[in-house]
């Protein structure tokens, strides 16, 4: 008996979970800024204003899945014998956990996931030698933000973190635009 009664209550927690989701699916595109720094390839840094995709799926109100495009820009540097062309960009993925407040149109959340990240580039040096740039591998990648909707559009403001090998690392801070449906 205790069974048949604790089955339904279950249904029905599960049920208000996704019930209570503000967006089951969700798309965007943002400004970022980014700032990659001691670049070895170049003995620079790299600070540059850019443009980021995304996309979610959050089928309850305290959980998301989400994948972002980075395209983190570019950057041609001059030295006295050669010049050299680099662009990075990134792709992420991340399991998103949203903070529940009382207030019903602002969401704080954190993230954790990978970002596979690629630099591509050349070096051209005098008298007239070329070769081409290119890396890429898979790292942990973390963010922290938030977010105001109002109906099915939303404004959000991020900063998203990952390293890559031989700079600093990648600090990226975004404003996005989204919009949700379903």
């Amino acid at each position: 008996m205790r069974r048949l009664l604790l089955m339904p209550v279950i249904a029905l927690t599960l049920g208000v979970g996704v019930a209570r989701a503000d967006d089951l699916l969700y798309v965007g595109a943002g400004l970022t800024r980014n700032d990659i720094k001691d670049i070895a390839s170049t003995a620079s840094d790299f600070n540059t204003t850019s443009w980021k995709l995304l996309a979610g799926f959050r089928p309850v109100s305290m959980f998301a899945v989400e994948a972002d495009y980075i395209d983190l820009g570019s950057q041609t540097t001059s030295f006295p014998t050669a010049t050299a062309h680099l662009q990075y960009k990134a792709f992420t993925g991340y399991a998103v956990g949203f903070v529940p407040l009382p207030v019903p149109y602002v969401d704080v959340f954190g993230k954790v996931g990978l970002a596979r990240w690629s630099s591509s580039g050349s070096n051209v040096s005098l008298p007239g030698n070329f070769f081409s740039i290119s890396d890429n591998g898979t790292e942990f990648a973390w963010g922290i933000g938030a977010q105001v909707h109002f109906g099915t559009l939303g404004v959000r403001l991020e900063y998203e973190s990952f390293n890559i090998p031989n700079t600093n690392g990648a600090n990226v801070f975004s404003l996005d635009v989204m919009l949700s449906f379903l």
